[in-house]
């Protein structure tokens, strides 16, 4: 009998180990993703254009895909290593408190109650965005507060459902929200004339226009009516994994700022006289052991996407069809807002 419940054990510790859901304890998140093989990175259910979509083949692409390739790449050192979970954003913060994904880059604005009520961590700003409005040009306004009565479609349980409310409470006018679950059932309630509007940030109304089967017959308004910082987001039970996410996001900023391209960064970790690209590289100091990654662990995760430029222009910017401006998200040296702290 002995024998019989050491075996029932042994079998059934195997097929924790080997079942691929090994979900990451408390503080143990960077052991349970090398355990695995696989970075766990929460996205949306594949219909943010620009973000994170899906395509007929099976493949995922956009901004917060790449970036969840490059975590990938400095943790595992392979950039493939990485699976996404689509995700309703109702559905998003609770399954990382669950341990269901590691990461979750699944455009969440960071606020104060998400940081402090739901133990969740913003490992940094990826892109600064606003909220507005997309409409219609046959509907003939030229301002948010020309939608006195509209009807507006929202995501349900987002930041911008909070944002419009406050919207129109400030402004004394009224509003009936359309409440959906994703962006594809709002982009599909616009243009089947069940909204008036539809409001979301506006790097997402860029994207939406463009999947819409007449763009030219929508516009967006001009109004900006909130701050949307969004960025990856960790629980807040491994500091050494918050790291990882945190430096991965400033090596592609500071990349970007040192003319690091993927094109160039094997040949620069060879031979940049640099002191600040031979520390970011591998080339001295010994930068990766201190977080426990490799010395090349940011020549890896920059060949696998670039620098933060190259991957914002090639998923939102002019070598995407959403053409996105940088606006803010342009670095501090060229009027943007960012910069990542000194690799010393």
């Amino acid at each position: 009998m002995r024998g019989t419940r050491l075996a029932c054990g042994a079998a059934i510790a195997v097929m924790l180990v080997w079942s691929g859901s090994l979900a990451a304890g408390p503080n143990d998140t960077v052991n349970a993703v090398k355990q695995r093989g696989q970075l766990l990175c929460g996205v949306s259910t594949g219909g943010s254009t620009g973000m994170s979509t899906l395509d007929s083949q099976g493949n995922w692409q956009g901004f917060e895909v790449d970036f969840c390739r490059a975590v990938s790449a400095a943790l595992l050192g392979d950039a493939a290593k990485v699976k996404f979970v689509p995700l309703e954003f109702k559905n998003a913060f609770t399954a990382l408190q669950s341990g269901d994904v590691d990461i979750l880059a699944r455009t969440a604005t960071w606020t104060y109650t998400r940081n402090t009520e739901l133990n969740l961590d913003w490992a940094g700003i990826y892109m600064y965005d606003g909220q507005g409005f997309l409409v219609s040009k046959t509907l003939g306004v030229k301002s948010g507060a020309e939608l006195n009565g509209a009807s507006i479609c929202v995501a349900g349980g987002s930041t911008s459902e909070l944002n419009l409310a406050d919207y129109f409470r400030t402004r004394r006018i009224t509003y009936t929200p359309i409440v959906g679950n994703t962006r594809e059932q709002s982009q599909a309630n616009l243009e089947a004339g069940r909204c008036d509007a539809y409001t979301n940030e506006r790097g997402g109304l860029a994207a939406s226009r463009t999947a819409l089967k007449n763009p030219d017959g929508f516009v967006i308004l001009p109004d900006v009516f909130s701050k949307e910082p969004l960025g990856p987001i960790v629980r807040k039970d491994d500091p050494r994994f918050r790291d990882i996410v945190a430096w991965t996001l400033n090596m592609l900023i500071a990349a970007e700022e040192l003319a690091i391209t993927q094109k160039a960064v094997t040949e620069l970790a060879a031979a940049s006289p640099n002191p600040e690209i031979q520390r970011m590289l591998g080339k001295t100091g010994s930068f990766g052991p201190k977080m426990g990654l490799a010395e090349d662990w940011g020549v890896k995760a920059i060949l696998a996407v670039g620098n933060y430029g190259e991957m914002y222009d090639r998923n939102l910017g002019e070598g995407s069809p959403i053409k996105l401006a940088r606006g803010p998200n342009r670095l501090w040296n060229d009027g943007g807002l960012f910069y990542a702290p000194p690799f010393r």
